[in-house]
């Protein structure tokens, strides 16, 4: 099969031109692709070889490696002193020498196996190029479009590269359809066997992060900036934000003018995430109750240097500060970077819920007596009742019986048809 050097040639400039490669790599991996041709057609598989492409002239030269030695066992890659001396008087036993040649033609085999090292040498270089691409934009957002979703993957083609979403890095509850648009937030780019693989995600918080970059453009400026972020994906989001100019309300920046930029980001994750954006302080303390909020703390105790901190609520803030299956707290304890335990107080309102319930009997003189009006009866409750305060009571009860028979008529009349 004879070679057509002219159509190689072309045939370089275009493919380096198609795949965006240079075109010293095309001519490399097309030598690579002739070396092993002529090692099929007239070599050894293990012999050394190297093929170079006049791109001019479209010749190409094949150098042949073979060792000096005593014996030839093998003359495709060995080659006895006397021979070698011949090509160069130099020569010395355990050196190797080289044979070029100008091959025209390969067989049907050779010529097989390098159209397949041109492909897979192709495939390779395209990978690396597009890894050295990508690897300066890990911990930016992109923009694909999906490709393909699986049951624990979604594949979404970046344009000159395509990437995985896994499981764990998609948000809860989303739903995703073949052909739709998605941000994604290049995470990293591994190396495996078949090339680069890039690694997309939609629920790590630093995709909050940039989202909110492209809303509140004082993050370009320094105004303000993200501190910290904590967060659940699909379920809530604790971001903490500071400002260094003076003056400057770095929540209300982040919230924006009717809430706008704060919705803007949540349009795209999803309402049902919930995003809190609290004050950073340098005080653990004011930070940690920033952090807890909507919380109202009564006190909190640190250690710094176990980095835990007891945070006391009255007992009606206990809920509120644990959130629905500890969310609350727990975000609040990744997002200023202590462990948290929440404890309940006595307030006055838990105290009286505290105290020994009244007995039945005590409960009936307390209903009278508020009936009554008598307040020195109602001031008797807060002591043991005795002798002389229950027949007091009697008394009352009995007065009041006589005085109102209309009320009881009244009461009738609401409760049985034939009163009338």
């Amino acid at each position: 099969m004879e070679i057509q050097t002219k159509q190689l040639v072309m045939a370089v400039k275009q493919i380096a031109e198609e795949k965006n490669l240079p075109e010293e790599v095309v001519h490399d991996i097309i030598g690579q692709a002739l070396a092993a041709a002529w090692r099929k057609d007239f070599g050894d598989k293990e012999q050394e070889v190297t093929a170079m492409i006049n791109t001019n002239t479209g010749d190409v030269t094949i150098t042949a490696h073979k060792t000096i030695v005593d014996k030839v066992e093998d003359p495709d890659i060995e080659i006895s002193v006397a021979d070698a001396q011949k090509k160069r008087k130099s020569a010395k036993l355990g050196e190797t020498i080289e044979f070029k040649q100008k091959p025209t033609s390969f067989g049907r085999v050779a010529a097989q196996t390098a159209k397949q090292v041109i492909l897979q040498k192709l495939r390779e270089a395209e990978r690396e190029v597009v890894l050295e691409e990508y690897s300066d934009k890990i911990g930016s957002v992109v923009t694909g479009v999906i490709s393909r979703v699986e049951q624990r993957i979604v594949r979404v083609d970046l344009g000159r590269a395509s990437g995985i979403m896994p499981k764990s890095e998609q948000i809860p509850g989303e739903y995703y359809t073949v052909g739709g648009r998605v941000k994604v937030f290049l995470k990293d780019v591994e190396r495996e066997n078949r090339g680069p693989q890039l690694i997309l995600s939609r629920a790590n918080e630093h995709f909050i992060e940039h989202l909110f970059k492209n809303e509140v453009p004082e993050m370009e400026n320094g105004a303000v900036e993200i501190k910290a972020i904590a967060r659940e994906a699909g379920v809530r989001t604790k971001i903490a934000v500071a400002s260094t100019v003076p003056g400057v309300d770095p929540v209300g920046t982040f919230v924006g003018g009717h809430g706008t930029r704060v919705q803007a980001v949540m349009s795209e994750i999803g309402d049902q995430e919930k995003i809190d954006i609290i004050t950073y302080d340098e005080d653990t303390i004011k930070y940690l109750k920033n952090a807890l909020s909507p919380t109202e703390v009564a006190e909190i105790v640190l250690d710094k240097k176990t980095k835990k901190a007891v945070v006391k609520v009255a007992e009606d803030q206990l809920s509120v500060a644990i959130g629905r299956g500890g969310q609350n707290v727990r975000l609040a304890s990744k997002l200023v970077g202590y462990e948290i335990d929440i404890e309940a107080v006595g307030s006055e309102k838990a105290v009286k819920a505290k105290r020994p319930k009244k007995n039945i009997e005590d409960s009936l003189l307390a209903a009278i007596a508020s009936q009554a009006g008598d307040e020195a009866v109602a001031a008797n409750l807060t002591e043991p009742p005795t002798e002389q305060s229950r027949a007091k009571v009697a008394v009352t009860k009995t007065q009041e019986s006589k005085a109102s028979p209309a009320k009881r008529v009244k009461s009738t009349k609401a409760t049985g048809p034939k009163a009338q």
